[in-house]
């Protein structure tokens, strides 16, 4: 009997393409559907809370799919949660890992039913090299002004509209968004950017943090955030940050 189950997921973004799945490309996504196709003898379709970029990493991704559970070697005995969970981690490379698998409704789904994502991103300023955590935070030439980008922040909490902030030039839908927190921490010579919001735009966790460290970089006045945020033009915000410092930590249901 088919179900839908619900998977929490991490993984290290760093050769893969992204999660959507592409011909001839490796993804997350295409990875997970390969090993599900594998179990249950036919394709399986697996849905993602989001579309994390090539490189980016998660350490709480959730996606839902729908299959019947049934393990064929053992007389058709329906596989428990956990049994998914093992059999997916087994044929799965190891930079991707099911943390969870659940039972879920019906009506579950992964992108549609999600009223809130964290994302982290991490930057590193420190004098030496961070050979173990290379792959993990993008590296800042200099020391930026971590209170002038908290200053930054607080324009960008709330709800907007952040057209300025999208990487896809030709979105038609709305462009609205809530976030309702931004805090930037230090721990030593790491900076962490955490985002938290109902939703995010194409790069906009990205773009947000290249403008944040344009204002950290003096680049850019806290007090201009306002005026970039009213234009609704990319070209007014900063660059795009690296994809290998940011990494989506938690869906909120």
């Amino acid at each position: 009997m088919k179900k839908n189950y619900k998977l929490t997921i991490c993984y290290d973004g760093s050769r893969y393409y992204g999660w959507e799945h592409q011909p001839d490309r490796d993804t997350i996504q295409g990875k997970l559907e390969n090993v599900l196709t594998k179990m249950c003898g036919e394709f399986i379709d697996v849905l993602g809370a989001g579309r994390t970029d090539a490189g980016v990493h998660a350490r709480g991704m959730v996606a839902n799919a729908v299959f019947d559970a049934a393990d064929k070697e053992r007389g058709g005995r329906e596989r428990t949660p956990d049994e998914i969970r093992e059999y997916m981690n087994r044929y799965l490379p190891d930079d991707i890992a099911v943390k969870e698998v659940k039972e879920a409704s019906e009506r579950f789904h992964a992108r549609y039913k999600a009223v809130g994502k964290l994302y982290r991103y991490t930057c590193y300023d420190g004098p030496v090299k961070p050979v173990f955590q290379r792959k993990y935070v993008t590296v800042l030439e200099k020391r930026p002004d971590l209170e002038k980008m908290q200053q930054a922040a607080a324009y960008l909490e709330g709800r907007h509209d952040y057209k300025s902030f999208c990487g896809n030039p030709r979105m038609k839908k709305s462009t609205v968004r809530v976030v309702d927190k931004i805090e930037i921490t230090r721990k030593g010579s790491f900076i962490y950017f955490d985002f938290h919001g109902t939703g995010f735009l194409q790069n906009m966790v990205r773009i947000l943090v290249g403008t944040l460290l344009e204002v950290g970089k003096g680049k850019i006045k806290p007090e201009q955030i306002p005026d970039i945020l009213e234009a609704k033009n990319r070209q007014m915000a900063g660059p795009t940050a690296p994809p290998q410092g940011l990494c989506l930590i938690k869906v909120d249901y």
